[in-house]
């Protein structure tokens, strides 16, 4: 494959959650094109799983889908310094009130790979602990616990949509459920 090289960025926007750009790109046939690009400084999620087997999900307004959504929690980094494994420590409290007695990396994910720089990691956490929840004062979460069979059949009627959700509870399952 030819070599297709970036020769020009512009910042377009600079926001709270990730920047926006628009990158200059040559591709093997000598012309230019402007290529939209989101840098984002990555994320985490939890597959978190209670003592009974149920696992945790989030319910949340998402405004780009105008409702709603059921999602495993997660959350970004606060700088491309945090690791993903103190993000998710500090999400997990923050969003449903437990901490995690073990936490094991599950898997990777880049999520939006065709104009976002963002990767998620996906870890399961297990043992957990409750403390109290404390969301971020623009999230209005509700915590709920489903089983995985709940889960699969809410992931194929289309109940949940979530990418990072659909992967890490399928992931959580290949793994973990004999």
């Amino acid at each position: 494959m030819e070599e297709i090289k970036r020769v020009g960025r512009t910042l377009v926007h600079r926001g709270h959650i990730f920047d926006y750009y628009e990158d200059t790109m040559e591709t093997p046939d000598g012309k230019r094109h402007i290529w939209d690009t989101i840098v984002h400084n990555g994320a985490a999620a939890v597959v978190a799983v209670r003592n009974d087997g149920k696992i945790l999900l989030v319910r949340q307004y998402r405004n780009p889908v105008e409702r709603e959504t059921l999602e495993i929690p997660a959350g970004k980094r606060d700088s491309d310094r945090e690791s993903t494994r103190d993000c998710i420590v500090r999400e997990l409290e923050e969003e449903t009130g437990f901490q995690a007695g073990h936490l094991e990396f599950l898997i990777r994910i880049a999520d939006a790979i065709a104009y976002s720089t963002e990767i998620l990691d996906v870890f399961v956490a297990t043992e957990l602990i409750p403390t109290a929840a404390h969301p971020d004062e623009d999230e209005f979460i509700d915590v709920e616990a489903y089983s995985v069979d709940e889960l699969k059949e809410m992931i194929f009627n289309g109940t949940i949509q979530d990418g990072k959700t659909v992967a890490g509870v399928l992931a959580y399952c290949t793994k973990f459920e004999k």
